[in-house]
C-alpha cells in the first residue's frame, strides 16, 4: 500500500508555507511552516480538528484563498506535463489567482467539495456542469463532450446517465449530487484530485459507495487525492499517508501504519482515542481536554502544550523541531526528542489500536506493519 517514493514521481512540493488573514480583531496566522509531498497515484489524508488549518492549505493550492488571506512565504511546486507534452514544474504561489484557475483548475488539479449543493448551480443541468470544463479546456465538440459527461455519469455509479445528464441538481439524491461533483472534477482527467471531507452529509452507506468510487477511479486514471478530514474511520480506508495538523502546523506525518499504529504525539493520541467504538466499555467518548490556541496571538513554543497532559518545561519555551523517529515517521514534539523521559501510550488507547489492527488483519489478511515493506 505504501511503497517507497521516488522523487521523479513527486507532483506536489510543498515547503515551509506560511498564511495569515487579516481580520476585524487583527492579524491571524493561519497556516505556520506547512511542509508536505504528494507522489503520482498516492492519497495523502490531511486530518486535525476544525480550524487546524487543513482546508486553507489545500484552497490556496488550487488558488481559491479568500482575499483577505496573505501568503507570507513559502512554495508550492506543482509538477505537470504541459499543452507540448513536456515535463514543467511552476511555484502555484508566484501565479495570480487568475492565472491557477484559467491554467490549472479542474485540467490539472480538480476539487471535490464538502456539501454538493454549495458547488452545483441550481439554474444549470447536470450535463451542462459536467461539460463545462471540457469545453473550456479541450479542443472537443459539444457532442464528443455530452457522450464523455455520459460516461462520466456511468463511472460514478449513476444509473439512467442520459436522463440525468438533462436534470437539475435538486432532481437528485444527496448521494448521486456528490458522485455528479466527482464526475465535474474528473471532467478534464486531472492529476491532482482534492476531496475536502467529500462524505460529511452523507449516511455511513452512500458514504462508503463514495470512498469506493473515489478510489477506483484513482487507480484506473492514476490520480493523486489528498483528503481533508477529521474523520479517522476515512483516513484508515482510504490514505496511504497522513498528515496530521493542529494550530496551522503539520505535527505528525508518515505512512498510515506509522500514524495509525505507532502514534508518537500526544495529539494524535487524543485523536484517536476520541473516535467511535463499538467495542468500548465506556459510555462516553473522549475528548482532548481544552481548546486550539488564539492564532491571533503570537504561539510561544509547543501550540499544543496547554492541553498535553505530558508536557515539558521546554514545550513553554521553545516550539518542537520534526524528530525523525523511524521509517517515514517525523514528529514534531518534545517527547520524541531522546533527552526526554519516557511517555507510554496510554493503555485504554493501546487496546483500541491493537483491536483496529486485528480487524484490518482479519480484513485484508495482511498485517498493517508488512504492508509498506
Amino acid at each position: 500500500m505504501t511503497a517507497k517514493r521516488d522523487k521523479k514521481d513527486r507532483v506536489l512540493s510543498v515547503r515551509d508555507l506560511n498564511i495569515s488573514f487579516q481580520t476585524a480583531n487583527g492579524k491571524v496566522n493561519a497556516i505556520r511552516g506547512v511542509r508536505m509531498d504528494l507522489f503520482k497515484g498516492e492519497t495523502i489524508a490531511i486530518v486535525g480538528e476544525s480550524g487546524s488549518g487543513k482546508s486553507v492549505t489545500v484552497k490556496t493550492i488550487m488558488g481559491i484563498l479568500a482575499g483577505n488571506g496573505t501568503i507570507e512565504s513559502g512554495k508550492i511546486d506543482y509538477t505537470f506535463t504541459n499543452e507540448n507534452g513536456e515535463q514543467e514544474m511552476v511555484d502555484m504561489t508566484k501565479l495570480s489567482q487568475k492565472e491557477i484557475r484559467y491554467r490549472f483548475n479542474g485540467k490539472h488539479i480538480a476539487m471535490v467539495f464538502q456539501d454538493p449543493m454549495t458547488s452545483l448551480d441550481p439554474t444549470m443541468t447536470i450535463g451542462k456542469q459536467i461539460t463545462e470544463g471540457m469545453l473550456l479546456h479541450e479542443n472537443i465538440s459539444k457532442e464528443e463532450a455530452k457522450n464523455r459527461a455520459i460516461h462520466l455519469l456511468e463511472e460514478v455509479g449513476i444509473e439512467n446517465p442520459e436522463k440525468r445528464f438533462k436534470q437539475y441538481p435538486h432532481q437528485l439524491s444527496g448521494g448521486m449530487r456528490q458522485r455528479v461533483v466527482i464526475a465535474i472534477a474528473l471532467a478534464c482527467n486531472p492529476d491532482i484530485l482534492i476531496c475536502d471531507e467529500p462524505t460529511t452529509a452523507l449516511d455511513v452507506t452512500i458514504q462508503a459507495r463514495i470512498l469506493e468510487v473515489i478510489k477506483r477511479l484513482q487507480k484506473e486514471h492514476n490520480i493523486s487525492v489528498i483528503y481533508i478530514t477529521h474523520d479517522l474511520g476515512v483516513v484508515a480506508k482510504v490514505a496511504d499517508y497522513v498528515d496530521v495538523m493542529y494550530a496551522g502546523r503539520i505535527i505528525e506525518k508518515g505512512n498510515i501504519n506509522e500514524v495509525f499504529y505507532d502514534p508518537r504525539h500526544p495529539y494524535t493520541w487524543g485523536l484517536l482515542a476520541s473516535m467511535p467504538d463499538t467495542d468500548t466499555d465506556s459510555k462516553r467518548l473522549f475528548a482532548i481536554p481544552g481548546t486550539p490556541p488564539n492564532l491571533l496571538e503570537e504561539i510561544v513554543g509547543d501550540a499544543f502544550a496547554p492541553r498535553n497532559p505530558f508536557a515539558l518545561a521546554i514545550d513553554y519555551k521553545a516550539e518542537p523541531p520534526m524528530f525523525n523517529v523511524g521509517g517515514q515517521h517525523r514528529v514534531a514534539s518534545w517527547l520524541c526528542d531522546p533527552r526526554a523521559p519516557k511517555v507510554e501510550l496510554p493503555e485504554q488507547l493501546k487496546e483500541r489500536l491493537a483491536k483496529m489492527k486485528a480487524e484490518s488483519e482479519r480484513v485484508t489478511g495482511i498485517t498493517p506493519l508488512q504492508e509498506g515493506e
